[in-house]
């Protein structure tokens, strides 16, 4: 087998072009979730708009972005390297259309039936008056977002396979963008109305979701596609979409079944418990997107591309170099979130009714987050090497063993620990299954390079510890002589970060780290284009 870091170039540029356009995305969603914690902090109405956006947000996770995205990249690039251009069109036109449909029917029956899914998601929130139907109320509003990101997913792929990475990536920009102005906005006007202020924040999530489909399409149409209304149940391309997307929904819903089980179980805790753990997961969601989400997505359309032309050494060599940038990207990522989580939601949160106490509780949380953030990303990457090697069980079986590990660690420690209970068994479950992942592909694949792995695994730790410790000292002895006040804390914390970084960086660089060389390449690409402009 060759050296895996050989395919790290390419992949390293594209996975650099998504971490771009991903990092203005998370950045704004971090700008939402601002808005968020000012008006509104971590209680009443911030739980039910928590509650009221994960039911279609679930869904999407379940039949959108996830399963269909995957499923379709997989056919869709199969069809791009093997078959014409106008077949290959014609698949695209015919998925859209079905998947309007039958979207639109989910998102029917879905608002029709919010009240009962409210009341098994949440029936603690019962305790609270007229917290119930406000969360209902908010479902209804917010169901429809399912049907916009689900046409999103499939036209993102349809781009990815193109080449085209970076506006769809970007695309959730403008979902943040529709959320922060558009639900501010409505925020102010509808107390006028008599409805709650969260209100408009749920008005603003519809507006995004619109959004995020609609600026992907003028980079679509320059690709040369036309959109031809066509509905055949029969496409032979539709129906292996839906074959595959059968596994990847069942494995998915494993998960989503641990997202309701730990929000009912959230619920049950002191109210607020819903919100810290949103805005936890909201923060640990930066660095998941930058480097996990954003190698998965360049990963994706290579690897289906590999298999389809059966080409299975290079395809090893992708995943293995695909999961070796995770390791180094996110190694770091954790131990900083982990040193740095107090300062971090304190500056970013801690602002209008967003209290000291809120932040204490969501520092903890994003701290145990962070323990799983390297199996989160990795899974990301591992998961869809199963799709094309048309293997989408076995995620199937470590989501649902997930679930067995998630309830018993909940069980035994929510007495105890709260709404730390739930961060730290989801950290936990992430590890398990990647663990297992990992050993079912090896021996699916016939083996990968596990000692180029852990031989970059070693120098990654190493660097990290080193790292961590002088973190830690330098926090340690010089945070009691800065400033309460905003600005010298965000200078501090920023020159925390970036000295932090650039030790890392210069030890891996001693190291011999193959794919930190990758990284900073694409780096001096990136540089010198924007010097030539």
């Amino acid at each position: 087998m060759s050296n895996p870091n050989d395919a790290s170039p390419g992949l390293a540029r594209s996975a650099a072009t998504v971490s771009i356009a991903v990092m203005f995305s998370r950045v704004l969603g971090l700008i939402r979730e601002q808005v968020f914690a000012a008006l509104f902090g971590a209680g009443y109405a911030y739980d039910a708009f928590v509650v009221a956006f994960r039911i279609p947000n679930l869904l999407r996770d379940l039949f959108g972005e996830g399963a269909l995205s995957a499923a379709f990249v997989a056919v869709f690039s199969d069809y791009n390297a093997t078959r014409s251009k106008e077949d290959t069109w014609r698949l695209a036109s015919n998925v859209l259309c079905f998947f309007a449909v039958a979207v639109s029917i989910i998102v029917l029956l879905a608002a029709l039936s919010a009240g009962w899914i409210v009341s098994v998601l949440a029936h603690d929130f019962a305790a609270s008056p007229g917290k119930l139907a406000l969360t209902e109320t908010m479902t209804v509003i917010m169901m429809p977002f399912l049907l916009f990101i689900s046409l999103a997913a499939v036209v993102m792929g349809m781009l990815n396979t193109k080449g085209k990475f970076f506006v769809p990536a970007l695309a959730s920009s403008f979902f943040n963008l529709g959320s922060i102005i558009g639900g501010t906005s409505l925020a102010f006007i509808l107390p006028t109305y008599g409805q709650p202020a969260i209100v408009g924040m749920a008005c603003g999530t519809l507006i995004g979701g619109f959004l995020q489909l609609a600026v992907q399409v003028p980079t679509l149409k320059k690709t040369g596609f036309r959109f031809k209304p066509t509905l055949r149940l029969t496409d032979p391309g539709l129906v292996r979409i839906l074959k595959l997307m059968v596994p990847a929904t069942i494995g998915l819903s494993a998960t989503q079944i641990n997202i309701f089980i730990n929000t009912n179980f959230a619920a049950s805790c002191a109210e607020g418990s819903v919100s810290w753990l949103n805005y936890a997961f909201r923060l640990v969601q930066l660095p998941i997107g930058l480097f996990g989400v954003a190698i998965s997505i360049a990963a994706l359309p290579v690897l289906a591309r590999q298999v389809s032309l059966g080409n299975t050494e290079e395809m090893k060599q992708t995943f293995v170099s695909s999961l070796a940038l995770v390791f180094c990207l996110t190694v770091p990522a954790t131990i900083g979130l982990v040193l740095l989580s107090e300062q971090i939601i304190g500056i970013i949160f801690e602002h209008g009714a967003f209290s000291a106490l809120d932040t204490r509780a969501t520092a903890v949380a994003l701290s145990l987050y962070a323990v799983g953030l390297f199996a989160y990303s990795a899974n990301k990457v591992i998961v869809p090497v199963f799709y094309a090697i048309n293997a989408a069980r076995y995620p199937v079986i470590g989501s649902f063993g997930a679930i067995g590990v998630n309830i018993i660690i909940v069980l035994l420690t929510i007495d105890a620990y709260q709404h730390k209970a739930i961060a730290l068994s989801t950290s936990i479950t992430m590890i398990v299954n990647f663990i297992f992942l990992a050993t079912v592909l090896y021996v699916k694949i016939g083996g990968f390079s596990v000692r180029y792995l852990g031989a970059g695994l070693l120098k990654i730790s190493g660097a990290g510890i080193v790292m961590g410790s002088a973190l830690f000292y330098v926090r340690s002895v010089f945070s009691p002589y800065v400033s309460s006040s905003l600005l010298p804390q965000v200078a501090f914390l920023l020159l925390l970060i970036v000295s932090a970084a650039l030790l890392y960086g210069a030890l891996l660089r001693l190291f011999g780290l193959p794919e930190l060389n990758s990284v900073l390449a694409v780096i001096g690409r990136m540089r010198s284009r924007f010097r030539s402009r």
